[in-house]
């Protein structure tokens, strides 16, 4: 299985533990972990956990997390991929770099992802958790087809739940002819 995606504008590339001190730089970034992290600095070494946990689930799942970059340009646009499934199924998660905002990076990245877990992984459903007032990626989440499934109050923060079920693929027959 790669672990490399492509789409139009965008290069997506597995996380290694190589990669930590630029994902730390990201999720300590006080507009990013407004909504990803509640606001909490998270520390280096929990950084660290989260890529080694990626990298695990890339074995045993054959996702994780992957970072977003455009083509020919090292700079960090995000991330985007998929935490521990609960119950079997996994969920979505993603952010792009402030300076990247409104580029429609997340959307795209994001879409390659949910495409690979759906079409090629074959799971039945995807999920995601969102705060409700995180406006922008509850937008993402729309313009992936996923759909509002419930909310939720949890420490006190009103998240919103969703969901994307995989299509199942319609197969016709050669005798099957239009009258």
């Amino acid at each position: 299985m790669s672990n490399e995606l492509q789409t139009t504008r965008l290069q997506l590339r597995l996380s290694q533990i190589k990669d930590t001190p630029i994902l730390y730089r990201l999720w300590t970034n006080d507009q990013i972990r407004y909504f990803l992290f509640d606001n909490q600095i998270i520390s280096s070494d929990e950084a660290q956990s989260f890529v080694e946990d990626s990298l695990t689930n890339f074995e045993k799942y054959g996702y994780g997390l992957w970072l977003i970059f455009q083509p020919n340009i090292d700079d960090l646009v995000g991330f985007t991929g998929f935490l521990d499934p609960e119950e079997g199924i996994p969920s979505l998660i993603y952010g792009v770099h402030p300076n990247y905002w409104g580029c429609g990076y997340a959307t795209e990245a994001t879409s390659a992802v949910l495409s690979y877990a759906l079409e090629k992984l074959a799971f039945p459903k995807v999920r995601a958790d969102v705060d409700e007032p995180n406006i922008a990626s509850v937008r993402v989440l729309e313009k992936l087809g996923m759909k509002q499934t419930g909310r939720e109050v949890v420490n006190e923060h009103p998240l919103l739940y969703f969901e994307k079920l995989r299509l199942p693929k319609v197969q016709r027959s050669c005798s099957q002819e239009i009258a």
